[in-house]
């Protein structure tokens, strides 16, 4: 087991995490499937597809897109954070304990600047929420910045994260900076809406318009059992047919919904493409500053982009790279793809390393002295 990472060495440095599918495991599935290659290993959604495009099986890779919006981007649209379930609760709970200890890194740090960078491919609104919980009813004072301005409209506006919030006493005879959290949103998320040629950001909207129509009984819920069975394979996949007429209807409306696909493939809207490479280019530049840490947690870096960014971004000799894993399995994987850098850190457990592993034991202020 590799020892938790140490807050007082990162406190006065540039404080990074990306956040993927793993840490809302209880509110929404991740994209690990059970149907396996001809070697034994399970796919994923990205893999999966990956192949099937390869082989030119459009049909079925598009049944498989149809499992995706049912089993993870249409539940995120339905979440009711004000009425969650004993599971449910206790993700948001680890988003919460998350946030506190990013706070308290900030609140011992000696830099007159304190901000952290919450990068993250999920489309859910767990962090929104988490950050609601303790501003208004833990009283905590910090800033949760995701890159919107307005009033009753909100637009999206990458220019927006090198902004910062100051306190000052009566007759401004102090300035004292705002503890600030940027969450930037890598694939899009849920509570976007293109208007015109803008990013539109609205938390309290209802999604209905975003809804798919998925016909019941159709292949893809024959195909929902297939990969959810560790027996089958790579044939049983594509022995499946799929309805032509039902295709062209979905894509035409999956190409619209403001989130990046788990492939290679991007987004489909200029606006949302535009904003997704800028917030791409946020990333490398944070990496490439002095001093600069990067936590990563439920993330497997499928994303090649976001794969091959990092790995150019660790000819930075100031940046460490920790890689928490979900078990021994995950970190040989992880050793292999940074195998050629030395400031990377693969942190497993003997047991898997959940959320609320990593909040209590990974990367926790317990048995440090302080609160926020």
């Amino acid at each position: 087991m590799t020892e938790r990472i140490k807050l007082e060495e990162i406190y006065d440095k540039n404080i990074n995490f990306l956040i993927g599918s793993g840490a809302s495991v209880g509110l929404l599935p991740t994209l690990a499937l059970r149907v396996k290659d001809e070697g034994g290993d399970a796919f994923t959604i990205e893999t999966l597809s990956t192949r099937l495009k390869d082989e030119k099986e459009r049909e079925v890779d598009a049944l498989l897109f149809m499992h995706y919006y049912k089993m993870c981007i249409e539940p995120a649209m339905e979440i009711d954070f004000d009425n969650l379930g004993p599971a449910q609760q206790t993700v948001l709970d680890n988003y919460i304990s998350f946030l506190r200890t990013v706070l308290y890194c900030m609140g011992r740090s000696q830099s007159s600047t304190k901000n952290s960078n919450v990068f993250t491919t999920n489309y859910d609104g767990c962090i929104v929420h988490a950050a609601d919980r303790l501003i208004y009813q833990d009283k905590i004072n910090f800033v949760l910045n995701d890159g919107a301005r307005g009033f009753k409209k909100r637009y999206l506006h990458a220019r927006n994260f090198n902004s910062f919030t100051y306190e000052t006493g009566i007759f401004n005879q102090h300035k004292t900076e705002i503890p600030q959290i940027n969450l930037i949103n890598l694939h899009g998320s849920v509570y976007w809406r293109k208007q015109a040629d803008r990013i539109q950001i609205d938390y309290l909207v209802s999604a209905e318009d975003m809804k798919i129509n998925i016909i019941k009984n159709s292949p893809v819920d024959a195909l929902s059992e297939i990969i959810d069975d560790d027996s089958k394979v790579y044939l049983d996949v594509v022995g499946l047919q799929a309805d032509i007429a039902e295709i062209e209807p979905f894509w035409d409306a999956y190409d619209k919904l403001p989130i990046v696909n788990p492939t290679k493939w991007k987004f489909h809207e200029t606006v949302f493409e535009e904003h997704y490479y800028q917030m791409l280019r946020l990333l490398s530049y944070e990496l490439e500053k002095q001093n600069t840490v990067l936590i990563t947690f439920g993330f497997s870096f499928s994303d090649e982009h976001i794969l091959h960014l990092v790995q150019r971004s660790l000819s930075n000799p100031t940046l460490q790279l920790f890689v928490c894993c979900f078990n021994e399995s995950e970190k040989n994987v992880m050793e292999a793809r940074f195998s050629e850098y030395s400031n990377v850190v693969c942190i497993a457990f003997d047991e898997d390393l959940d959320f609320t592993k990593f909040n209590s034991e990974v990367f926790t202020s317990a048995g440090t002295s302080g609160a926020i």
